[in-house]
């Protein structure tokens, strides 16, 4: 019988539905809504009305998706903006009532953990040191592992809607901005570079809504029109990406640097009309940008992967494992 998987983060709210198929699992649907949970409260420690009721309609539509596929279960898990905000419990509690589900608010340990089991589902580390990264409204996480398991993981609170609202960000971007943003990344990641030096990474693995959109910008932008995850791998296939696998795709350093350069000298008029670009996106693409391509560069490290799989996908995992989710 096919299982929900709901994961409330910060920008949206996400659902995969999955079926169990023998040690695995099949893929039913993948979705996700618009939200903003943080937006105007993420550094007040507050969760505004006002993204209450975007989170109550985003959750209204995944349950009709829910009931279409008939799933038997559903799992819920909130992040960073949930857990940090002063209101968090109160909204899930809200959650819980009108739509008769309980929702795990996790911390950022437990968060790394399961965005590693999924990215494992999906991608050959093969004997390189990996560094995972994924970038969130809330939090960013950071799992240095390699195919033994993990060495090192952290969660950091420099999610891009904690980023938009403490800077001050023109429309395109100033150098002067890149530089402000950029050292107070260098300040607030001295953790990751202590280990970094330790582990020696190689290989960056990317998941979750900035780096599926950096792929499918990609998709578009080197030959293939559609953006859609057959795309980015009809694009690695062409252009000598490299596929990974049925869920992750190897963006070459190149690509990325040009997309990079593109988005730090775009408006957000222009943004919105790339090819590829999400429209929630369009604002926190640019702070996220400078976030990947420092510590791609900070920690030297040598290739991007980017994975579909993360969060929801370690939650399947783990069911299938017959392991406790909560």
């Amino acid at each position: 019988m096919p299982v929900a998987i709901l994961d409330f983060g910060t920008n949206t709210f996400n659902l995969l539905i999955a079926e169990q198929t023998g040690s695995g699992f099949r893929v039913l649907y993948d979705g996700k809504q618009p939200v903003k949970l943080g937006k105007g409260g993420i550094n007040k420690r507050t969760i505004t009305p006002e993204a209450m009721e975007r989170g109550f309609a985003a959750i209204g539509a995944h349950m009709q998706t829910i009931r279409k596929y008939d799933a038997g279960e559903i799992h819920a898990y909130a992040t960073s903006a949930m857990r940090n905000a002063d209101n968090g419990r109160e909204f899930a509690a809200m959650i819980e009532k009108r739509f008769g589900f309980r929702t795990h608010i996790i911390d950022g340990e437990e968060e790394a953990a399961l965005i590693y089991g999924g990215i494992r589902e999906s991608v050959d580390f093969g004997d390189a040191t990996a560094m995972i990264l994924d970038i969130g409204g809330g939090s960013n996480e950071f799992i240095i592992c390699n195919t033994g398991g993990i060495r090192w993981k952290r969660s950091f609170e420099l999610g891009m809607a904690r980023i938009i609202e403490m800077f001050r960000i023109s429309d395109p971007i100033t150098p002067h901005e890149i530089s402000n943003i950029e050292t107070y990344y260098a300040h607030a990641l001295k953790p990751l570079m202590d280990e970094v030096d330790r582990y020696r990474p190689t290989m960056l693995v990317g998941a979750s809504g900035t780096f599926d959109t950096l792929a499918a910008m990609a998709a578009y932008r080197f030959g293939i029109g559609t953006g859609n995850v057959s795309s980015v791998h009809m694009a690695a296939h062409r252009f000598g990406i490299g596929a990974e696998g049925a869920s992750s795709v190897q963006i070459a350093p190149e690509f990325y640097r040009e997309i990079h350069q593109a988005l730090l000298h775009s408006t957000a008029e222009e943004r919105l009309n790339m090819p590829g670009m999400e429209p929630v996106r369009v604002e926190m693409i640019v702070p996220a940008t400078i976030f990947i391509n420092f510590v791609y560069h900070s920690c030297q490290l040598e290739s991007i992967t980017q994975s579909r799989y993360a969060l929801k996908e370690g939650v399947m995992a783990r069911l299938v494992a017959g392991k406790n989710t909560c």
